[in-house]
């Protein structure tokens, strides 16, 4: 029985705010850790859709409305992302300052 391969779209976003901190991950480290995934999970990788310099808070950021596009078209089954926060738009101290994270 043949596995079927998942075809990924790999989001990547950098905000304004992550540009000042130095503790962010560059855009091209993000590509670099979702080539790598993929590569080590036998997923095809669709496209990347990169956001620099967009806000996570909400959803108006052109590479994601067209990554959103392509999911409903069928061309992607499954996303790939360093981590939710490149999706949601909170970071570890956000979580902390809520209580979600100690």
């Amino acid at each position: 029985m043949e596995q079927r391969i998942l075809k990924a779209a790999c989001y990547c976003r950098l905000s304004e705010d992550d540009l000042n901190d130095r503790t962010s991950i560059s855009i091209e480290t993000q590509i670099t850790i979702a080539k790598q995934y993929c590569k080590t999970n036998r997923i095809e990788i669709v496209d990347f859709y990169c956001d620099d310099g967009y806000t996570g808070t909400n959803f108006e950021r052109p590479a994601f409305k067209r990554m959103i596009g392509d999911i409903e078209k069928g061309k992607v089954d499954t996303v790939v992302v360093k981590d939710y926060c490149a999706i949601i738009g909170l970071n570890q101290k956000d979580l902390e300052n809520q209580g979600i994270l100690a």
